[in-house]
């Protein structure tokens, strides 16, 4: 088990497109600065989507360009086509996420495509990084969405999302990724799945996870990820997002939360939970009335707490 746990902040981009208020461009801007300078190492600033779909993300490109000057900082984004990864490397993305739904029914609903479509657009996006010089190429993620269940479909059989990472390989991702969309995951599913998924990838094809805390097993879910090889956890500021195209999906793991239970447990995380805290201010002042969630930021820390989880 890896001491440092790679935190992935995408309050910015799943966090923003569940919520109908558009927050302004400044206040995203001073939300990433804000994170950065906790240290918190990656952000999913947005995705390119078209703005007539999501408008609250439409200023993406912006925000890519912006927060390709801080320092350290690995942008991130999603991008549900050729056209989207085109916008992404032409702003300079570091790390683009393309959602594969193991639900074929959420896949329509989602992003309008069936699983040989979006695989022929992995295809078309893999030949599109490979014609850019080696050192400008950004990282490229597979993440199969629904992984754990779907509020459409229900349960999916491994047997597929085995399939869909396998392709997802083959068509020449760098990794993949599994998304628990809708909240299904329990412990017991997430061992057995990232066990056969490393199986069927290698074990350095699977590194991340993307859970929500819909039915409250969020950092449960996480302690069983983190004792079977996984390293990158996804999580929003507040707990805030959900996905608006799967009914009932609702909840990210609270940022807050994940740092102070690894902090806790000894694990690294490079981010300073007190400074962390104190982003919610942005967030709350530029969306007033939208609810924010976590028991730390309710509660407070324990007295005499340091960054090494002790008192």
């Amino acid at each position: 088990m890896s001491n440092f746990i790679e935190i992935s902040e995408v309050g910015p981009r799943d966090g923003l497109q569940s919520i109908k208020r558009i927050m302004p461009l400044a206040a995203k801007k001073a939300w990433i600065d804000a994170e950065a300078a906790c240290g918190v190492p990656e952000i999913e600033v947005g995705s390119f989507v078209p703005p007539k779909l999501l408008p609250q993300l439409a200023d993406t490109a912006e925000l890519v360009a912006y927060a390709r000057t801080i320092d350290r900082l690995k942008v991130a984004v999603l991008v549900p086509n050729l056209r989207g990864a085109e916008d992404a490397i032409k702003a300079g993305a570091h790390k683009i996420t393309i959602p594969l739904s193991a639900s074929e029914t959420h896949s329509l609903a989602n992003v309008n495509r069936t699983h040989v479509q979006m695989l022929d657009a992995v295809r078309a996006i893999v030949a599109l990084i490979k014609t850019l010089p080696p050192a400008e190429r950004p990282f490229f993620e597979g993440g199969i969405s629904t992984a754990f269940g779907c509020t459409l479909e229900g349960q999916i059989p491994e047997a597929k999302i085995l399939e869909l990472a396998s392709a997802l390989m083959e068509a020449g991702c760098d990794e993949v990724g599994l998304s628990d969309t809708t909240g299904y995951a329990t412990p017991g599913h997430v061992i057995a799945l990232v066990q056969a998924v490393k199986a069927e990838v290698g074990e350095q094809n699977l590194t991340g996870l993307h859970l929500h805390n819909t039915r409250g097993l969020g950092l449960a879910n996480v302690l069983a990820a983190l004792d079977h090889g996984i390293t990158t956890i996804d999580a929003s500021l507040g707990g805030i997002g959900g996905c608006p195209f799967a009914p009932g999906a609702s909840g990210n793991i609270v940022t807050e939360d994940l740092v102070f239970m690894l902090d806790a447990m000894g694990f690294e995380t490079g981010i300073d939970l007190d400074a962390l805290l104190k982003v919610r201010d942005i967030v709350t002042e530029a969306l007033p009335g939208e609810p924010m969630y976590g028991f730390i930021p309710e509660a407070g820390l324990p007295k005499g707490y340091n960054l090494s989880g002790t008192a």
